[in-house]
This record gives structure tokens, sequence and C-alpha cells, in this order.
């Protein structure tokens, strides 16, 4: 049993890997439309977070990201893309609380109001964080969060770019 679970799980690693970044049309933090593709125009690697106001892991994890943020980039070029998954109701709230924490100086904020990156990336639930190599390809994810946890995303990162 527990060799089919390790199979199981690395066949599922390995499908992960292969995923691409959709294209998918949500909103920027400027009321724009924006397709999702574009985030592989600057061919940089990216670390890509589903959030909403109301997942307070998913707000820790992308404050985490925040504070080390300006550390990290002396390393490794990339880009972190925070996606809130909050629905047209609550769009308003959600640009504003991101724009309150500073994120958007750092970060590329998308509105994904009516949730069709997340559908398309198959997220679940939040928060749900993907690394995406330079040329596109997810090469690591993971839902929820635990303090600390920010290295391990970063790890993923630095690993992507030395392929």
């Amino acid at each position: 049993m527990r060799t089919f679970l390790l199979s199981l799980a690395a066949m599922f690693m390995a499908v992960s890997a292969m995923a691409q970044v959709p294209s998918v049309k949500v909103e920027n933090s400027k009321g724009e439309a924006f397709d999702t593709a574009q985030l592989l125009d600057e061919g940089t690697p990216m670390i890509i977070s589903f959030w909403s106001t109301t997942c307070k892991p998913c707000i820790r994890e992308l404050e985490a990201i925040y504070e080390s943020l300006p550390d990290w980039l002396e390393e490794v070029d990339f880009r972190v893309v925070a996606v809130s998954t909050d629905d047209s109701r609550q769009l308003a709230k959600a640009k504003s609380f991101a724009e309150g924490r500073g994120w958007g100086s750092d970060f590329t904020l998308l509105f994904d109001k009516n949730q069709d990156f997340m559908r398309a990336m198959n997220v679940t639930v939040v928060p749900h964080v993907f690394v995406v190599d330079a040329k596109g390809k997810v090469v690591f994810s993971h839902t929820a969060y635990v303090q600390g946890g920010e290295v391990e995303l970063f790890e993923a990162v630095k690993k992507s770019v030395r392929k």
C-alpha cells in the first residue's frame, strides 16, 4: 500500500511539473482585463499565490513572502503574483486590502472574480501556491501554510533557476 501511495504521489508531482500557466482573462489592479498568459512574457520564474481576504493562512503566507522578498531578490530574479479569488461582490475590498498592505508595490496583483484562473489551475482551496519556472512550467505547488513554509517556496524558486 505504501509503495502504491508513493507511486501515486510521484505521478502527481510529474503531472504537476508538466503543467503550464493557462491563458485566462482576469482583472489587474487598475481594473483592466489581463490575460494570464502574459505572465510568461517576462521570462522569469514566479510564485503564483491564490488567496482571499477571508483566508488568514493566505494572508500570513503573503505577508511572510512580502517581508522576505527584498533579501530573496538579492539572490534570484523572480516575481510574485498574488491572485485574489474573492468574487465580484468583494472585489473592491480585495483591492484595497492588498494595496493597504503594500503588496501592489512588490507583487503583481490579479483579481480572479469569476474564479476562472483558479479553475484553470485546478485550485480547489486557498492558499494554493505555485512556483513556475521561466518557461512557464509549474515546478512546485502546495496548499495550506505553516510558519516558515515560505522558505520552501524560495528554495523551489532557486532550484527552478538552476535547471
